[in-house]
């Protein structure tokens, strides 16, 4: 097993900007951008085939969404899926529900909740769904404003 940081792949790094100018991986396969939008699994339900609709669309029209990325599309979707379905039980049942003995014991739903919601954390990251990893992503042909050329009437600064 290796140890420290895992690297980051020469297409990512190249995206979110180089600015240690270290050296990229010249060996590294190369993985194309979708051009079209893929069809949802049919095991997905249908809140994580929403999802996937919704966001499939955008990752692919964002250069994002690559052939090998796919998987964790499908993980996003499903995690998706499984906290609104825990989101609406717990809301309906409380934090407290009735144990097997007949006493109160915490909800099963909240553990699914907050499962469900790191692993659409960790599979969200790796797509650029949330806005940390989204604002490292520079997607090409996207054009940066530039709010102070924007004040002395320059399109780009």
């Amino acid at each position: 097993m290796t140890r420290g940081r895992k690297p980051k792949p020469t297409e990512l790094k190249l995206l979110q900007g180089n600015a240690g100018k270290r050296s990229t991986n010249k060996d590294e396969p190369k993985v194309d951008a979708l051009k079209k939008v893929p069809v949802a699994p049919c095991w997905l339900s249908e809140r994580g085939a929403e999802a996937w609709e919704h966001l499939a669309e955008w990752l692919v029209g964002s250069k994002i969404l690559t052939a090998t990325d796919l998987h964790n599309l499908e993980a996003f979707c499903s995690a998706y899926s499984r906290w609104r379905d825990a989101e609406e039980h717990y809301a309906k049942e409380g934090p407290v529900v009735e144990g097997a003995t007949g006493g109160p014991v915490k909800n099963p739903a909240a553990t699914v909740i907050n499962e469900s919601l790191k692993q659409m954390a960790m599979f969200g990251s790796a797509l650029g769904l949330d806005p940390a990893s989204r604002a490292r992503l520079a997607v090409p042909g996207a054009e940066e404003e530039n709010p102070f050329a924007a004040l002395l009437g320059k399109k780009k600064g």
